[in-house]
């Protein structure tokens, strides 16, 4: 929640593409440090790395999502990209936690890590170059965060996921 917005500003002035590849690193090299993660405080840390480049990748992406096909199939581009998210959590969730207790955590943020160098390799093969983005006016940018409307569309999805994450984290014992 907090990482979207400025890691949203910061890539502003690079290529998609290339601000894609370098949140997918950001979540790889996170999921890395986790791999390696010496004490509980190294492993928080990573995760917190980790999160820096969720709402920006997500949002980014719906955007290239969009870009890549004829206006009339822009939505339908879009859905499936959040489609693959909703797999995510339905099947790759549970998927990860079970091969985490069967086979070690470490090496659950092994193949993740594994995974997201493929991602970005994927990303640099597949999205076209496209070109700079525009640099914002960050106090402009920020001044939107002042309105009761905006900050009302904020407050529900925070709570909203945060709701659907604590459920996924207790849904064991709430079985």
């Amino acid at each position: 929640m907090i990482g979207a917005p400025f890691m949203t500003l910061l890539l502003s002035s690079a290529t998609r593409r290339k601000a894609l590849i370098l949140l997918m690193a950001i979540f790889t090299i996170g999921n890395i440090l986790a791999a390696f993660a010496p004490n509980y405080s190294s492993l928080m840390g990573a995760r917190i790395i980790t999160s820096l480049n969720h709402g920006a990748f997500f949002g980014i992406g719906s955007v290239v999502a969009a870009s890549l096909v004829p206006k009339e199939k822009q939505a339908s581009a879009v859905a499936m990209m959040f489609m693959g998210l909703t797999i995510a959590n339905i099947g790759g969730v549970p998927l990860a936690t079970w091969f985490s207790q069967n086979v070690g955590w470490r090496n659950a943020f092994a193949v993740i890590s594994g995974l997201g160098m493929v991602t970005m390799l994927a990303l640099w093969a597949v999205l076209p170059k496209g070109q700079k983005g525009n640099k914002p006016n960050v106090k402009q940018e920020l001044a939107v965060l002042t309105r009761p409307a905006v900050l009302l569309a904020l407050s529900t999805t925070v709570l909203g996921a945060s709701a659907m994450f604590t459920l996924y984290t207790y849904i064991a014992p709430s079985l």
